[in-house]
């Protein structure tokens, strides 16, 4: 018979000391507590062969209650066959491949600016560069870059 963990309450996790803390209520669910203090809940699961620790927040801004419903959800998704992981994997690309799509110019420029910051003598260099660009260059209303034409690049 598994061993099954006691269900701890909302101030015995407050104060409970560094290593990692089964906290009962849900197979698997524990708080990985740091030597510096900070509490981070895991639900540990078997997926198929492999074992996976899968996050569900930091404590406190995820409460215990939260974290309980979280891990029975994520518990019920891969009991279903879903593959939470691998869901949450495939959101961040999506994530970051639309953001990159909606840079501004004005991130390009900036971020230009940045970069050859160290091939230039002095700061005041840096700032011509930048009111130059704030001056001519971003009155393209922030537009997208992919967005942008040569007319509204003429005009300015």
């Amino acid at each position: 018979m598994p061993k099954v963990a006691k269900e701890l309450s909302a101030l015995e996790v407050k104060n409970l000391p560094p290593g990692s803390h089964a906290v009962g209520g849900v197979a698997g669910l524990t708080l990985e507590v740091t030597p510096t203090g900070g509490k981070t809940w895991l639900l540990r699961v078997r997926m198929g062969s492999k074992r996976r620790e899968i996050g569900l927040g930091g404590y406190p801004s995820t409460s215990l209650a939260e974290a309980r419903n979280k891990a029975r959800d994520t518990r019920e998704a891969i009991a279903k066959g879903v593959d939470p992981v691998a869901e949450k994997q495939a959101a961040k690309a999506a994530l970051l491949a639309q953001q990159a799509a909606l840079k501004t110019f004005e991130w390009c420029a900036r971020t230009y600016v940045a970069e050859r910051k160290g091939e230039w003598k002095n700061a005041k260099h840096q700032a011509q560069w930048l009111a130059t660009l704030e001056t001519y260059a971003l009155r393209t209303k922030l537009r997208e870059t992919h967005t942008l034409s040569e007319t509204p690049i003429a005009r300015a």
